[in-house]
């Protein structure tokens, strides 16, 4: 395929865009604030703006085929309207892919980050060579998506893979979403972040980077570094997902998860301890086909999955 594609994984925090070659190689990226705080438009403005500086590397004589993006769910990926996504308050009901394409002119396709990212991942991860596979992504939020016999389930609303905003604990701690103890709230970004400063200011009496901006990957980073409260953190939130985990392997029937995204790079961390957890909510037939692992993308499995719908796109 002679086409140009730029891939888009819009989050809620900060955007990242890759412009892709003929050959399926990412070639030139950009990364910038999301700044959802400033709406719909400004959003749309800046998204065109950095469309237009990758454009411009671009051969000669060529031009972009499509854009496709990726952004947190729930969304309607038939029109491209974003719904209510719990990490993108004022970006609610905005209709992207209207606004791009009056923009920029080309194709646009929209799909739930998750969604994206899992199919990058089995067409070009981790996933490739299998027929089933579960993908999750822990990063400023948690979701998941679900691949059986090698195509996407969607759900009827397309609202399937929620696995951040499923219940872990009755009386637990407040979720972005509304409920309690959801599964959000013992892994994502900023709730390690939180869970880390509170046990910090607890057993120590200081705060724990003197000002600096705090992370979830900063967690992971000091855990990685031997801190013992931070890799207190990081177990708990590994158990969250080992549970998370055994659920849907209980549910679905289907061996392998797929963990991607910032958090996620903590690797075996968190992982370890998400293994380990799966004997104790599953059957043994179950959890002992469940393998759990990291993303081989490094982080590149939403746009990947971006070219992949494009490609789709392009080809109707």
């Amino acid at each position: 395929m002679n086409h140009w594609i730029v891939g888009i994984d819009l989050g809620g925090t900060k955007m990242s865009l890759g412009l892709i070659d003929p050959h399926e190689r990412i070639i030139a990226r950009l990364r910038m604030s999301t700044n959802a705080e400033n709406g719909p438009c400004d959003v749309a403005d800046r998204i065109v703006a950095g469309v237009a500086e990758l454009a411009t590397k671009v051969d000669a004589g060529k031009a972009l085929s499509a854009v496709s993006i990726c952004c947190p769910g729930p969304l309607d990926h038939k029109t491209g309207t974003l719904i209510d996504p719990p990490n993108l308050p004022r970006l609610h009901h905005m209709p992207l892919r209207e606004m791009l394409t009056e923009r920029l002119h080309v194709p646009v396709v929209v799909e739930s980050d998750s969604k994206a990212a899992a199919l990058g991942e089995f067409h070009y991860g981790a996933g490739r060579g299998e027929h089933s596979m579960v993908y999750i992504v822990v990063g400023t939020g948690v979701g998941s998506a679900i691949i059986a016999d090698g195509r996407l389930y969607r759900g009827e609303s397309n609202s399937s893979g929620e696995i951040g905003h499923t219940l872990l604990d009755l009386n637990g701690e407040v979720c972005s979403c509304g409920n309690r103890g959801c599964v959000e709230t013992y892994l994502s970004g900023p709730r390690l972040a939180q869970r880390y400063r509170r046990l910090v200011e607890q057993e120590l009496g200081t705060e724990p980077l003197d000002g600096q901006d705090f992370t979830g990957e900063l967690v992971a980073l000091r855990a990685q570094q031997g801190d013992p409260l931070a890799t207190q953190v990081m177990i708990q939130a590994g158990e969250a997902l080992g549970t998370a985990v055994a659920t849907m392997a209980m549910i679905l029937d289907i061996g392998l998860y797929v963990v991607g995204g910032g958090v996620a790079e903590a690797g075996d961390l968190l992982l370890e301890p998400a293994r380990a957890m799966v004997p104790h909510h599953s059957y043994q037939s179950v959890s002992e086909r469940v393998r759990i692992v990291a993303s081989q993308l490094g982080g590149d499995e939403p746009i990947m999955g971006c070219l992949w719908l494009a490609k789709q796109l392009i080809s109707e």
